[in-house]
């Protein structure tokens, strides 16, 4: 059995993710499911070793041997390419490959709230995409990163590990790097960035205070700054962001946070009921000038009723106005939507409401359009 045999197979089933590991089958991803190979399919430590190593240069085998840990892109000709994470458990090599498309998508494809349009085009500031692993945060970035490519004369940079989508110039100008092949670090990058002349910064993730330091800084002194983070809403991207900082620094940090905040847009990949692929559920905060102020001041917990109220006005919207909204046209399950929610009992009440006003429309009046409140997301991450 050879790697791209198994890639195949992971592609025939539209599956997301594959796993390696001595002592079982391969399994792969679909819908958010792992299902295994035949148990015929098992491979020993030998055989292991020797299908992850083939694909590896001589580099990336010392790389190996030191760290324990290997991250890297690979591209299978005529196939696609994945993001590849190699590492050892009970002293034997494993693996895991995620799978990244060859077209990009765009914000439209994508169906994400028109809003991010605009976002995406503004001059300065910071953009945090927010989610647990494997709930779309690469591919919206990515659909970022491209629309302002079609659309802006400017020169982006990306900071990636590993570089993920790969993005020919258009109207911008784009410049890939990638951490441990074109730089030492996510920090390093970012401080030799500003002297690159960039007008966007891509950072895949900031993962310590000196990056998020200077993400910051690059975002106060007239540049676009967009990054991740593996928080599941706003409040908590902002509380983490902080956590980062000693005690004595972390007034500053909010004030300078309130300050250069662009938006924070969290999301979630639920299956679809038709069992065709998966969607995405979206919180989208934008910095409005009550949001600046709740920042600014520490008072975090007024965050999620801010969203909601600035809906109609700035597009913002909850993750449960989103997962509402989805229920009503029949694209996701109950049980999937309450899974994912940040607050499940206040979506329980939203559903419940819903339910009497279907049963009985003359007692209760309608609810206001989520589609006005920024947008309905009906497309595929």
């Amino acid at each position: 059995m050879t790697l791209a045999a198994i890639f195949a197979v992971l592609l025939q089933k539209g599956g997301s993710d594959l796993h390696i590991r001595a002592g079982s089958p391969p399994r792969i991803r679909v819908m958010g499911k792992l299902i295994p190979f035949p148990p015929e399919a098992k491979m020993d430590r030998a055989a292991v070793t020797e299908l992850l190593c083939a694909v590896l240069t001589p580099q990336q085998v010392e790389l190996l041997k030191r760290d324990q840990e290997l991250d890297f892109s690979l591209r299978m000709e005529g196939m696609a390419r994945f993001r590849a994470n190699y590492f050892y458990h009970l002293g034997n090599l494993g693996a895991t490959f995620r799978v990244i498309p060859e077209i990009i998508p765009t914000i439209e494809a994508l169906a994400l709230p028109s809003v991010l349009k605009d976002l995406a085009t503004r001059k300065q500031g910071l953009i945090l995409i927010t989610g647990p692993t494997g709930a779309g945060k690469s591919t919206t970035l990515a659909a970022l990163i491209h629309h302002v490519n079609k659309t802006e004369a400017v020169h982006v940079i990306t900071i990636e590990d590993p570089v993920e989508f790969l993005h020919q110039d258009l109207q911008a100008q784009i410049t890939q790097r990638e951490v441990g092949a074109d730089t030492r670090s996510y920090s390093e990058a970012l401080r030799r960035a500003l002297r690159q002349d960039p007008d966007v910064i891509m950072v895949g993730e900031m993962r310590d205070a000196e990056s998020i330091g200077i993400a910051m800084t690059a975002a106060e002194t007239g540049h676009l700054v967009l990054s991740t983070l593996h928080t599941n809403d706003s409040r908590q991207s902002i509380d983490r962001i902080l956590d980062v900082f000693p005690h004595q620094q972390q007034n500053q940090i909010r004030m300078q946070l309130s300050l250069v905040l662009v938006a924070i847009i969290s999301q979630r990949l639920l299956r679809r009921t038709d069992g065709s692929g998966r969607i995405a559920a979206m919180e989208v905060m934008v910095n409005t000038p009550t949001m600046r102020r709740l920042i600014a001041d520490g008072k975090m917990e007024g965050i999620p009723k801010a969203i909601e109220e600035g809906s109609t006005l700035y597009k913002m919207q909850s993750l449960n106005q989103h997962l509402l909204s989805l229920l009503q046209e029949g694209l996701i399950a109950e049980e999937e939507a309450l899974a994912v929610s940040t607050n499940p009992n206040d979506l329980k009440i939203l559903i419940t409401t819903r339910s009497r006003r279907e049963t009985d429309p003359k007692k209760y009046t309608s609810p206001p359009s989520l589609a006005a409140m920024g947008g309905i997301m009906k497309g595929k991450i």
